[in-house]
């Protein structure tokens, strides 16, 4: 079956916090091979939904501004999070930090930290991952790999209880920007990462929003929008490291 990563606004563009994203065209991760995989659960008034988030450091996980919600949990060193598993540590978040620029219209500045109340402990199933160098820009044409808990399948509402991941190609601003009266006409080169081939299918989808976009061993992007087949659109995170940095080292304690 064809699975989906990417994180729309119901069929087409899913509104801000509507879901997890989804792994299109791509397969079961292997178990706990992905250690800095974060699952969030989300209360907002009085619906619950699911995203996905990378652990950056023991007490910070990055994810999606439209992620955002009254009480968030987070579950790491989880594989199937449908079942209890030895290896994962389900913590609650202490401050949620939405960028100050985040617009919610056009899903521009996309991004959030999440400040844990406790540490994570690092052993086996549980660890942080690298991020960019300030400003630097990913080649198009670059093979990286999305990995989340959403949907398999664009004709499916249920998701995935295992951890699924799927190779994806970056490709150039010019493949989403070149429609601006089209599903991209909100899309920012400077704050926004175009992945995913239309000819291959491969993308994220609901329930994997805010699942990270890997390259190499270090966190690029975050699912952020798009149409129901690639190019999706992700938060470029190398656009933000200055934020991210200066926001931890004022909370950390």
């Amino acid at each position: 079956m064809m699975l989906i990563l990417i994180l729309l606004p119901v069929a087409f563009l899913l509104p801000p916090g509507a879901g997890a994203g989804e792994i299109i065209g791509g397969w079961e991760a292997k178990p706990h091979s992905r250690p800095y995989m974060a699952c969030l659960q989300i209360q907002c008034k009085e619906k619950m939904h699911m995203c996905g988030g990378l652990l950056v450091s023991k007490n910070f996980v990055l994810t999606a501004a439209h992620c955002n919600g009254d009480e968030i949990t987070v579950t790491l060193g989880a594989h199937n999070i449908r079942e209890w598993e030895q290896s994962q540590q389900k913590i609650s978040v202490h401050h949620r930090i939405p960028h100050r620029q985040y617009n919610e219209t056009i899903w521009n500045n996309d991004i959030m930290l999440l400040q844990l109340t406790e540490r994570a402990k690092l052993i086996r199933w549980v660890g942080t991952i690298a991020l960019p160098r300030a400003g630097k820009r990913v080649k198009p044409g670059t093979m990286c790999s999305i990995a989340g808990w959403g949907c398999t399948s664009t004709e499916s509402e249920s998701t995935s209880a295992r951890l699924q991941k799927v190779n994806v190609v970056v490709m150039p601003d010019a493949a989403c920007s070149r429609k601006p009266n089209g599903y991209y006409r909100s899309y920012n080169s400077s704050t926004m990462m175009c992945v995913g081939d239309p000819k291959t299918g491969k993308d994220s989808w609901k329930g994997d929003s805010e699942g990270p976009l890997v390259c190499g061993k270090t966190a690029q992007g975050v699912v952020s929008w798009g149409p129901p087949t690639p190019p999706g659109v992700y938060t470029r995170v190398s656009t933000f490291i200055p934020w991210i940095r200066a926001t931890m080292r004022r909370l950390q304690p």
